[in-house]
């Protein structure tokens, strides 16, 4: 039975998408089958990783214009990381769900059908709270909150519990916090230092151990359609997504990487 975790904060550019693409992509470096779901609109985790489909293979086609779900399931260059696209018809759907009874729940439904094939079910979102992210949100056993290492981010965080609040008493889904990801930080930096000791120490859930680092890598391999991991497996930011991975899977990060 898969963990099914959702990647989401209200502030954009805080490497969501980043965090999503690479996580899955260590996850099944390291054994897992894994699927992402590309739920954003701008469809990057689907260019970033180089994902080719025909325009109606997409998780708007499968949810919304009955594509059989098979067609939808895109390899990667990795053998345990599949991918269900994305694309600008996603942005149509805010449109369509508005009349429907069970507009909270297409996506759930659609990953249910999917827990027994796969170890982890990633979706990565947007940053707009609306239906789409209502639907990741009920999807999910799990959130993960990347977290750039900055003074905004510590009111990102406020409006993430509150978030959390609302879809548990509005919609009684109770949403794990499974931890924040510290991103963009430099090591060493006053700003970022002291940004990462304070969300440590008010954000009320886990801070994973594993920081990433700003590291042109990560901002490098989209453009070459590969996950860090196939790009620049011995940089800062591959070797933080790398021990995320094993945090996430309570196992020990070795000193040597993979």
């Amino acid at each position: 039975m898969a963990r099914v975790i959702v990647f989401w904060n209200a502030k954009g550019g805080v490497g969501k998408t980043t965090s999503a693409v690479n996580l899955a992509s260590y996850i099944a470096v390291l054994g897992k089958k894994v699927l992402l779901i590309d739920f954003d609109p701008q469809g990057n985790a689907t260019f970033g990783l180089g994902v080719s489909h025909a325009p109606d293979e997409t998780i708007y086609h499968a949810l919304f214009a009955e594509t059989p779900h098979e067609r939808v399931f895109k390899p990667t260059h990795l053998t345990n990381l599949h991918v269900v696209p994305s694309s600008s018809d996603l942005a149509g759907a805010l449109v369509e769900l508005v009349n429907m009874e069970d507009r909270a729940t297409h996506l759930k439904r659609f990953v249910n059908v999917m827990r027994d094939k796969y170890d982890f079910i990633f979706i990565d979102l947007g940053p707009s709270l609306n239906l789409l992210t209502v639907n990741g949100f009920l999807a999910a056993d799990e959130v993960i909150v990347p977290v750039q290492a900055e003074y905004y981010s510590l009111q990102g965080l406020e409006h993430l519990t509150e978030t959390l609040r609302m879809i548990r008493d509005n919609l009684g889904h109770d949403l794990k916090v499974l931890g924040a990801l510290l991103t963009m930080h430099t090591p060493g930096d006053y700003l970022s230092e002291r940004v990462s000791k304070e969300i440590r120490e008010k954000f009320p859930y886990p801070v994973f151990e594993a920081v990433v680092p700003r590291s042109s890598p990560l901002a490098e391999a989209p453009a070459f359609k590969r996950p860090v991991v196939l790009y620049a497996p011995q940089s800062p930011g591959a070797r933080a997504y790398e021990q995320l991975a094993y945090e996430i899977l309570g196992e020990t990060f070795p000193s040597v990487g993979l």
